[in-house]
């Protein structure tokens, strides 16, 4: 996380992007789908159902096609973007036991290739002729030697303390492509900001998911979506999981995504925290103690010399206020951020990114430039942008 707080914003935004894409990645290794018409297993309680999942045999290989959507950008929001990863594709699967594989998504403006092993993950996004590229959290020892699966006991004791912050429903049989399946959907009772709810669907008899899905609160499509169909098993090829970006690409290096076990890598320590973060920051700092009524949870300066900035967290929960305030650079806001939207706040002009899980502005004012992002409506955010002052 500390590593987060001194990339640009832009590359803040690239690196949100290409995470919550490895995680739909990391879903769709394991995917398992059947044909139609399959068989609906029997009712168990929720605990017995992820139990006898996650203790069945997994498959050698995955080959599959697959659906992205992406609803969470308005049309128009980020400007000419027309990126498969931003506007949702179809596309083919490739996976192997080992930890390598290939998601290929097609669209009208480019291809777009995900490529992973055991240590890096790379995209290509054809849109753009962009490569990005990280480096995976790297684990010591061997993964066949790790701690034993839970007990049923056990994820029904992690069960009763995740329904005291969520609402889980029970499992719910059901036919997901064909195979049998169990789906459950999990909804913060408190705190949940535009978050409505979680669904996830999985296969009665492999350790693999087959549906994810998330929701905004009130809606009955998903935000995003991860589905897949025309599902097989068996050994995949090398030349399918081997693949590179063209040489010409432009390449974003996003470095590692998280420190690793017992490694030499530094990161920047937080400077300072509370009263003493605002004394220490290099510019006029804000931060004040409420901010529309929310309490300030956390300040604290993050980064190293002339790259320090303020952090601060208002609110609890997915419903928190993030504000990151730092020195402001010569020039206006150029790329993606420039690309977006413009309001407002009491004369000064900010540049707003309006999805349905979430607000994120940005705008400079008297030296100081400022990010607010929270899973608030746009005009929440806008209103805690203009209690800055």
């Amino acid at each position: 996380m500390k590593r987060l707080r001194t990339l640009s914003t832009t590359r803040l935004i690239a690196l949100a992007l290409l995470v919550a894409v490895v995680a739909a990645v990391l879903a769709a290794v394991a995917i398992a789908a059947g044909r139609s018409n399959g068989p609906v297993p029997a009712q168990k309680p929720l605990a017995q159902a992820l139990h006898d999942s996650i203790t069945a045999p997994a498959p050698a290989g995955v080959t599959a096609r697959i659906k992205f959507t992406n609803n969470l950008f308005p049309s128009g929001a980020l400007g000419p973007v027309g990126s498969a990863l931003m506007s949702g594709a179809s596309g083919r699967l490739w996976a192997t036991a080992d930890g390598r594989g290939r998601l290929e998504l097609q669209s009208d403006a480019g291809d777009v290739q995900i490529v992973w092993n055991q240590q890096t993950v790379t995209i290509f996004d054809a849109s753009s002729n962009t490569v990005y590229k990280a480096t995976l959290p790297q684990h010591s020892g061997s993964t066949d030697t790790g701690g034993a699966l839970p007990s049923i006991s056990e994820l029904g004791t992690f069960l009763s303390q995740a329904r005291e912050h969520a609402d889980v429903s029970a499992a719910r049989p059901t036919d997901v492509g064909g195979q049998p399946a169990y789906s459950v959907r999990v909804s913060p009772k408190h705190d949940g900001g535009l978050l409505g709810a979680a669904e996830l669907a999985w296969a009665a008899t492999r350790p693999v998911p087959l549906r994810v899905g998330i929701y905004a609160q009130g809606a009955s499509k998903p935000v995003l979506e991860l589905a897949a169909t025309n599902v097989t098993f068996g050994a995949v090829p090398q030349s399918d999981v081997n693949v590179s970006p063209p040489a010409g690409a432009k390449v974003t290096d996003l470095g590692n995504l998280a420190q690793r076990s017992g490694g030499k890598e530094q990161h920047p320590k937080t400077a300072a925290t509370g009263s003493a973060a605002l004394a220490a920051a290099p510019f006029s700092a804000v931060a004040p103690a409420t901010l529309v009524g929310l309490p300030r949870q956390d300040v604290r300066l993050v980064g190293h010399g002339d790259s320090r900035a303020l952090l601060a967290v208002y609110g609890h929960g997915l419903g928190a206020i993030v504000v990151l305030e730092h020195a402001a650079s010569g020039g206006g806001s150029s790329g993606m951020l420039g690309a977006l939207p413009t309001v407002s706040l009491d004369g000064v002009t900010a540049h707003e990114l309006a999805t349905q899980l979430g607000t994120a502005l940005t705008w400079r004012k008297g030296g100081v430039s400022f990010v607010l992002a929270g899973s608030v409506p746009p005009a929440a955010a806008e209103a805690a942008a203009r209690a800055l002052g």
